[in-house]
């Protein structure tokens, strides 16, 4: 079990160490070392992006609390999220500390303006990833990859898609406020799925 525990506080502590811009920009990092370690499957880490925005606290934080208390209970728990937060806990206390001493450093900006394009790119990779295993599903209920053309309307989840929609519009539009509309999309799904 200790074993566990330390491949839990050096895998959170990886993904805390190298994923810069953290959120939504971590996500292609921890999904990938979560299915390798055979911790939860690729479906159920698109199922704890979705928990860990409807509960409170940053995204990181909760995806290592909830794959650690799956993995090794309460004190699994504990190893992910202090590897997770540990990273960011010592580079803010140094960046803190020798922040005044290098902010008009050159190298320093540049390194920054080559950091924001590769954080987008993460993000954008992710929301690729949520999309594709939200609105593409495979008879089996497996993540479809690449489609026959003839049979990608088979495969939409037309449900997914009306409820996006439906949040898009609220947003965009009606500026619903999020949590609301979090409430009111898991409303609807309950409704469009149990029909």
């Amino acid at each position: 079990m200790y074993k566990l525990y330390l491949e839990l506080l050096v895998t959170f502590f990886k993904i805390g160490l190298f994923t810069i811009g953290g959120g939504y920009a971590m996500i292609p990092l921890i999904q990938q070392e979560i299915v390798r370690h055979g911790w939860l499957t690729f479906k159920e880490t698109i199922d704890i992006i979705a928990i860990s925005e409807m509960t409170p606290g940053p995204f990181a934080i909760n995806a290592a609390t909830f794959v650690g208390v799956k993995t090794g209970g309460i004190p699994g728990a504990t190893f992910a999220t202090v590897g997770v937060v540990l990273p960011s806990f010592i580079i803010v206390t140094l960046v803190a500390k020798y922040s005044a001493r290098f902010k008009d450093q050159p190298l320093l900006q540049y390194a920054l303006y080559g950091l924001r394009p590769a954080v987008i790119g993460l993000i954008a990779s992710s929301a690729f990833l949520i999309a594709r295993a939200t609105f593409f599903m495979t008879p089996s209920g497996s993540v479809c990859i690449f489609a026959d053309i003839r049979n990608v309307l088979k495969m939409v989840n037309w449900r997914a898609v009306l409820i996006f929609v439906v949040a898009i519009i609220a947003s965009l539009k009606y500026k619903i406020h999020p949590i609301l509309l979090i409430v009111l999309s898991g409303v609807l799904g309950v409704i469009l799925y149990s029909v």
